[in-house]
């Protein structure tokens, strides 16, 4: 059986970037939502936000998933 390793870590970076580049979108639209630009709706700013913040919300639960699996095998008595 071949490991997992190299495709879990690939698949985390792919993730982690694509929740990166959601961020940054949601802050580029509220910047120029607040420049006041007109071709810009609100709803359309406010949906990437929500992207943004649902992706962050996601990655920090896997993370915290991650950190318990850690230190339930480093507390397994042997």
């Amino acid at each position: 059986m071949p490991a997992a390793g190299p495709r879990f870590a690939s698949a985390v970076t792919s993730a982690l970037k694509v929740v990166r580049t959601s961020q940054r979108q949601a802050s580029r639209l509220q910047r120029e939502r607040a420049l006041d630009n007109p071709s810009l709706s609100l709803a359309e700013t406010m949906v990437a936000m929500q992207k943004a913040q649902i992706g962050l919300q996601a990655t920090l639960a896997v993370r915290n998933r991650l950190v318990n699996a850690c230190s339930e095998i480093m507390n397994m008595q042997v």
